[in-house]
């Protein structure tokens, strides 16, 4: 079977394991039942922007250089929260889309990702994010009013543990037991008094299960700008990797907008 397209982000659904989709823009691939098959995904040498536009490369979320300079979806609050002014009615790029956006309840939160880490999202986009950073295990710490208050909280975090998905630990021989319930207690008294009074009483710790056959115990990065032929037996997917039995790794999510052909051998 051969599926052409361009490549986007896949889409998940939550489940036990969660179901992954590869989205192809004209085709939707369910990636749990490609387990144990041999797969080939061919470059074509092309890459086109969100916008449409044909591109030598393109940047951060799939956007080319323009798009990247202007758009309101690459802006500074988008990487870096705690620049969010939103709150403030200053606008970075587009004020009506950054109120839209930032103006609404966030959450920070400590997830086990091949390690300890501390994040910021919104709070109706959680479970998705947790699942594209290959979360196995994730709990709110503390819920705010904008991205910018959630953004502050989690600058102040980061001297005492990572920001970053370990994705070389999340992608091999298995994660670190944390109890990240007595994390929430830990991590909760480093804040401020101003702070605290956005902790979540919430203390659910939601778990998470990937179609992984089997890790290696070493994995290497493939991207097409190394081949513009990656194939291999796929073993699982995790976050928005794609798992091959030899320990190749390949990341959907910063290929978006190539067109490939995928081809699966039965």
């Amino acid at each position: 079977m051969t599926f052409n397209g361009f490549l986007q982000k896949m889409r998940c659904q939550i489940g036990n394991p969660v179901h992954y989709y590869l989205n192809l823009s004209t085709d939707l691939i369910h990636v749990n039942g490609l387990l144990g098959k041999d797969i080939q995904l061919q470059f074509q040498h092309k890459i086109t922007c969100h916008c449409g536009k044909e591109v030598d490369r393109v940047f951060r979320q799939n956007f080319c250089f323009d798009c990247f300079q202007t758009k309101p979806e690459a802006g500074q609050p988008i990487f870096f929260p705690e620049k969010s002014q939103a709150h403030l009615g200053i606008e970075d790029r587009d004020l009506e889309f950054e109120k839209r956006y930032q103006l609404q309840p966030h959450v920070v939160y400590l997830a086990n990702s091949g390690g300890l880490k501390v994040g910021v999202t919104r709070k109706n986009a959680r479970f998705q994010r947790w699942i594209d950073q290959g979360a196995i295990a994730a709990i709110v710490l503390a819920e705010t009013k904008n991205r910018y208050e959630a953004g502050v909280m989690e600058s102040a975090l980061k001297g005492h543990l990572s920001d970053k998905t370990d994705w070389r630990n999340m992608l091999s021989e298995g994660d670190p037991t944390i109890d990240l319930l007595k994390e929430k207690e830990r991590i909760a008294a480093l804040l401020s008094s101003e702070q605290q009074a956005f902790l979540s009483d919430d203390n659910e710790v939601t778990t998470m299960q990937y179609p992984v056959n089997a890790y290696a115990k070493k994995v290497k990065s493939i991207t097409f700008k190394k081949s513009d032929t990656i194939k291999g037996q796929l073993s699982g997917i995790r976050g928005q990797y794609l798992i091959f039995s030899d320990g190749q790794v390949f990341n959907v999510r910063s290929h978006e907008g190539h067109h490939v052909s995928v081809i699966v051998n039965a």
